[in-house]
């Protein structure tokens, strides 16, 4: 598997409860989760006893951050948006 870094773009695996989130927006408040699918941007990376966490920013189309969560590898797919040939 390829190490996830800094910028990449990724969804989310599965719903991220609420209760996970850091909320930016009011408008978002009565939400109970983060649906699956959601697309954010890795922003920090954590090493905790040789597991790593991602802070993740989650924006709308226009850019406007509504959301951020640190995330597990396993809760996150890397999207890629080149073939890479190996």
């Amino acid at each position: 598997m390829k190490k996830i870094k800094l910028l990449d773009t990724i969804a989310t695996l599965k719903p991220i409860p609420i209760e996970r989130l850091q909320l930016l927006e009011a408008d978002y408040t009565s939400i109970e989760s983060l649906p699956s699918g959601q697309v954010g941007t890795i922003v920090e990376v954590y090493e905790q006893e040789e597991e790593y966490h991602y802070l993740v920013e989650f924006a709308d189309t226009q850019g406007c951050e509504y959301a951020m969560a640190t995330l597990r590898a396993d809760e996150i797919l890397v999207l890629h948006y080149d073939l890479a040939i190996a």
